[in-house]
């Protein structure tokens, strides 16, 4: 059996402000639904993290309409589960009816122990749970840290296991050991919040949602991570959807993602990026480290025009001036550079023969003055 795991799809998410709805439309119709058409699985998994918000936006909740819908049309079953920014209440909505159309979403504990069969694969579905909510729902007061309470519900699940089927968990968690992104919520990321990953080991495959670089958590269980690019932080990673294979052995392949739009961090002097911009304007979510020498005017509006989607930008020169202490900075700084940037910048003027000098002694006799 074949199924295609993914996770983290955080509709309605903003970056640096930008809204994202448009980038997570072009993943869903150009490419989630396009694998599902060509590759035929035996059902998707999405571990957790549908919204961004638990009051999530109305274009959200319709790009999730919209999914859903398209899954019912194509007859290809879904397990779903809530993660921590989901409000569970508002994505169980009609859970009875789609279950009806292969569309199984889990969002309460008691569902995680009522097994999901499709086809030779039986699939738990355990949504993001806080510790306490774990130990009431089991009765059992001492458990402590999420690794105890997971390990707790696995051992409920295993006397539920049929011995003739394979066996799949779909979580939202911490597994310890894992790489983190800025853009994950680190409330329970590390320590009592981690989970060791021996815990996933009766089961044939792991899917995971949570954190959103994509890897492996141990032997048998993975994150698929999220489609698209949440943070800068995430720039250097390669985005994917699994498809994940079960056989004589469980296999994993990546696939990658294109995106409407990448997110980079681009690095370089301001002519350099001005002169690149104009020859060939960038439309990918960018943000902008000048390594000038000197201060420039007003960078961020004259390199928008042709970076569009322009995050923000940043002068190392002014982080190596302000990273000394106040008092060395006024003694360390560079006040001739200052004023070689003003006179290009502000007054579109090369400094001439002379005029460095007159600066530095009109300067010196000012501070006689002081």
């Amino acid at each position: 059996m074949r199924f295609l795991h993914i996770a983290d799809l955080h509709f309605g998410r903003l970056l640096y402000g930008r809204s994202l709805i448009e980038d997570q439309r072009h993943f869903v119709r150009r490419v989630l639904l396009p694998a599902v058409d060509a590759l035929r699985p035996d059902g998707v998994l999405i571990a957790g993290d549908v919204y961004d918000r638990q009051i999530t936006s109305t274009d959200a909740i319709a790009l999730f309409d919209e999914l859903i819908g398209a899954l019912c049309e194509r007859q290809c079953p879904a397990v779903i589960i809530s993660g921590n920014h989901d409000g569970p209440e508002r994505i169980a909505v009609g859970t009875k009816l789609l279950a009806q159309h292969g569309i199984h979403i889990v969002t309460t504990l008691d569902g995680a122990f009522r097994p999901i069969t499709l086809g030779s694969a039986q699939i738990f579905a355990l949504p993001y749970f806080d510790n306490a909510q774990m130990r009431a729902f089991l009765g059992d007061d001492s458990l402590r840290g999420a690794g105890a309470c997971m390990r707790a519900a696995v051992e409920r699940m295993m006397p539920l296991f049929d011995p003739a089927k394979k066996h799949i968990l779909v979580a939202h968690c911490f597994a310890a050991g894992s790489a983190v992104s800025d853009s994950e919520s680190r409330l329970f990321v590390g320590g009592a919040g981690d989970v060791p990953t021996d815990v996933f080991a009766p089961f044939d495959y792991a899917a995971l949602g949570h954190l959103h670089a994509a890897q492996r958590a141990g032997d048998t269980a993975r994150y698929a991570g999220s489609p698209l690019k949440y943070s800068v932080d995430e720039a250097h990673q390669k985005k994917s959807m699994t498809l994940v294979t079960l056989g004589e052995e469980t296999t994993a392949e990546l696939l990658p993602v294109a995106p409407l739009h990448d997110v980079k961090r681009i690095t370089g002097p301001f002519d350099d990026l001005l002169e690149a911009g104009m020859n060939k304007p960038d439309e990918d979510y960018a943000e902008i480290i000048l390594t000038d020498e000197a201060p420039v005017f007003r960078p961020a509006d004259r390199l928008r025009p042709y970076y569009p989607n322009l995050l923000s930008v940043r002068n190392e020169w002014f982080t190596s001036m302000y990273s000394h202490t106040p008092e060395q900075a006024v003694h360390d700084r560079d006040r001739a550079a200052i004023f070689t940037g003003f006179l290009h910048d502000v007054c579109g003027e090369d400094i001439q023969p002379g005029d460095a000098e007159l600066f530095q002694e009109i300067m010196q006799e000012l501070e006689g003055t002081i």
